[in-house]
């Protein structure tokens, strides 16, 4: 069976609302500052955290319970840092 097709608008033409969305900036709002603070924040804490690791005697600072465990502590900070740093502009 043959179906009915639906008239065409021209193409040159846009509607109201094609315009309200091309006028709108795609731009996405700057981040806060308090953002960016703790963002530099983890990661310069994740280095600092894995220095004081390994210049430490023994390893026994920052947290001396948990040993090698440290340097997962240390690395996890930064991470964080890192994945928020991918929202950064």
């Amino acid at each position: 069976m043959a179906s009915s097709k639906k008239p065409r608008k021209p193409r040159n033409q846009q509607s109201e609302l094609d315009a309200a969305l091309m006028a709108v900036d795609d731009q996405p709002e700057p981040l806060p500052v308090w953002y960016k603070a703790i963002m530099f924040g983890l990661l310069i804490l994740g280095l600092v955290w894995i220095m004081v690791f390994y210049l430490a005697p023994g390893g026994q600072w920052p947290i001396p319970g948990i040993g090698g465990w440290n340097i997962v502590v240390g690395f996890g900070l930064a991470m964080v840092g890192f994945v928020m740093m991918t929202r950064w502009q």
